[in-house]
């Protein structure tokens, strides 16, 4: 396969998307009855004040789930231990991943000093969002109807 094709394995994914200049992040909705945690974006940061699914980059040597579990280790202290793909979303030049997270160790607090909210899966959309992260609401509400 060329150098920087997408061959469908995840472990492709984050190289072709650097090759290409695509910025590939993950994201975890963590839900518990019927509420899902969303985390506060810190004001002076891009999209400051904005709420979203707690998350980050993945690094060029991680497969997306590496990434998710070492972000939501370092931002809220839980240790993850179940994951299913949800769906995605793009914005400009990224790719964002939600992952459900179905297990995990560990309180949910912030541990990058952003507020962390449990919130009806129903009132997400009175939230300020980054598009992105709105975008994959309704794929959310439908992964938990499946369950």
């Amino acid at each position: 396969m060329p150098e920087g094709e997408i061959d469908g394995s995840d472990a492709s994914l984050p190289r072709a998307c650097r090759k290409s200049g695509t910025l590939l992040v993950v994201a975890g909705a963590l839900c518990r009855d019927g509420t899902v945690l969303i985390s506060h974006r810190h004001e002076g940061k891009p999209m400051g004040g904005m709420w979203e699914f707690p998350g980050g980059k993945v690094e060029f040597s991680e497969d997306p789930e590496e990434a998710l579990a070492r972000e939501l280790l370092e931002e809220l202290g839980i240790s993850v231990k179940g994951l299913r793909p949800i769906s995605f979303a793009t914005h400009e030049d990224m790719v964002l991943l939600l992952f459900r997270v179905e297990t995990w160790d560990g309180e949910p607090r912030g541990n990058e000093g952003q507020s962390i909210e449990w919130v009806d899966v129903d009132a997400l959309e009175q939230y300020v969002m980054p598009r992105v992260d709105a975008a994959l609401l309704a794929p959310l509400r439908t992964s938990l109807l499946i369950e």
